[in-house]
């Protein structure tokens, strides 16, 4: 499958923006999908993901309550919603997707399959 990150930007802190990470040839529906998030000078870290099914969903703690994962089966897309952005969500976004992934270990960045990237800057 091939992923394709996009809807990045430039927003003041306190803004909103809208990831999406659209697939192409697989059965998007069987993989799940995670978005992690990689800062200058700083390790890859995971930021939420998705179960197949779009009924189960994980974010990191630094995260949670402000940012919400859905997926679209019919558009083959995953979205990443961020409200509230703060200077520290700055950082290069990754979607990324795995066939076999169980719940426990969805915070691992052994995923099969990565996305370009896309740049959030939230400024101050």
């Amino acid at each position: 499958v091939q992923l394709q990150a996009s809807g990045g930007g430039l927003v003041q802190a306190g803004g909103s923006l809208r990831l999406s990470c659209a697939a192409s040839g697989g059965t998007f529906s069987l993989y799940v999908v995670a978005w992690f998030r990689q800062a200058p000078g700083k390790e890859r870290e995971f930021v939420g993901a998705i179960g197949r099914s779009g009924g189960s969903t994980l974010y990191a703690d630094s995260v949670k309550g402000r940012f919400a994962i859905s997926r679209d089966k019919a558009k083959k897309t995953v979205y990443l919603q961020m409200n509230s952005l703060k200077p520290e969500d700055t950082a290069v976004y990754y979607c990324t997707a795995d066939r076999t992934k169980i719940l426990s270990a969805w915070t691992h960045p052994d995923y099969d399959y990565w996305g370009q990237g896309t740049q959030v800057t939230v400024s101050s």
